[in-house]
């Protein structure tokens, strides 16, 4: 079974002849307020992103109610330094009975919404509830029993890289395939939370392209617009970003999140990316260049001149627009005479001397 080239999420085509396929993710930006999390529905659909995002898992499917250094994220992390991790997931996680309201708002709004199961009952859940595509995480990758089950509803799967070696992505990607999927998009990313853009390796944007034969995007976690512009210009066809609304609000992911105004600049910008760089290299001019093509320099006459006179400097110049000779005609023509009267602001072409 071969993946395909394009794939199709709902009525978006995602490959590099389209515009990128923007993912808002909510994650757990709704810091535990369902009419939070309606509103952020409300404010991504107002920015021209196409999908709606989240996470769908309570804190007993991702890990066990313990207090021992394991359990504990590492101290001196930037965000969660110290959290236990099973306080950590009861603060960030959507409730599950959330999820078809959320859904119920995004549809309303045009909105593509989806999510990232780490677990069967969560794609039992996720499946009750239409999703379309699923989304797989980043730590998740290696959990190829997971990668199978979303792999044989026969939707499409985004699948994040951040962490893997290529083995562990070539696992992961073959476990999906052998399972039914045939739409797949890879997606790189850096799990860490925040990334700085100098981790961001956004060759692997290409290395993954070539490697699987399969769309690739990003998963981003830097602050601002610059490394999702840039992977766009290098060909990434996805993009999913964090956003809430407002960072000033706090919670757990606010830090790397983008707020909408911010958010619709990222839908405007990557699409000018994208625009900037979709088609083969071709030189010459552009038909929106027609223009200023005709006002190149060239050869004009830029006094009166009678039959016979010479041709200097002060009669002849290199000025716009074009239409004359070209301008390293000038030291062929110097010294010649004119053939004909010539008035001000005639071309000089051949004829004439």
């Amino acid at each position: 079974m071969v993946f395909r080239s394009s794939v199709r999420i709902g009525p978006h085509t995602v490959d590099r002849d389209h515009r990128p396929f923007v993912v808002a993710e909510m994650s757990g930006n709704h810091n535990g307020d369902l009419d939070r999390a309606l509103a952020i529905v409300d404010a991504i659909a107002a920015t021209g992103a196409q999908a709606l995002k989240m996470q769908t898992y309570t804190p007993d499917t991702l890990t066990i109610d313990a207090d021992t250094p394991p359990f504990r994220v590492t101290e001196g992390h930037a965000l969660w330094g110290g959290r236990n991790l099973y306080q950590l997931y009861a603060e960030a996680h959507t409730p599950w009975d959330w999820h078809e309201v959320i859904f119920e708002r995004a549809r309303e709004h045009g909105l593509l919404p989806f999510s990232t199961p780490f677990d069967p009952s969560a794609v039992e859940l996720l499946e009750k509830l239409g999703v379309e595509v699923y989304k797989t995480a980043s730590a998740e990758i290696v959990d190829l029993p997971l990668v199978r089950e979303v792999a044989r509803t026969g939707k499409p799967i985004i699948m994040s890289t951040g962490m893997a070696t290529l083995s562990e992505i070539d696992a992961a990607v073959s476990a999906a395939r052998d399972s039914g999927c045939t739409e797949l998009i890879l997606l790189a990313c850096t799990a860490s939370y925040p990334a700085r853009a100098a981790d961001a390796r956004l060759a692997n944007i290409r290395l993954l392209r070539e490697a699987f034969g399969v769309p690739v995007g990003l998963s981003d976690h830097t602050p601002g617009l610059g490394v999702p512009v840039a992977a766009v210009a290098l060909g990434a066809v996805c993009l999913e970003k964090h956003v809430t609304l407002s960072r000033d609000d706090g919670g757990v992911d606010s830090a790397f999140s983008l707020n909408p105004d911010e958010l619709e600049l990222l839908v405007d910008e990557v699409e000018q990316a994208w625009q900037a760089t979709i088609g083969p290299p071709e030189l010459g001019p552009t038909p929106d260049e027609r223009e200023v093509l005709r006002l190149r320099r060239s050869l004009y006459v830029v006094e009166d001149v009678r039959a016979g006179d010479i041709v200097t400097e002060q009669n002849v110049r290199s000025i716009r627009p074009a239409g004359g000779l070209s301008p390293d005609a000038m030291t062929t023509v110097l010294g010649r005479t004119f053939a004909h009267d010539v008035g001000r602001g005639t071309p000089l072409t051949w004829d004439l001397i």
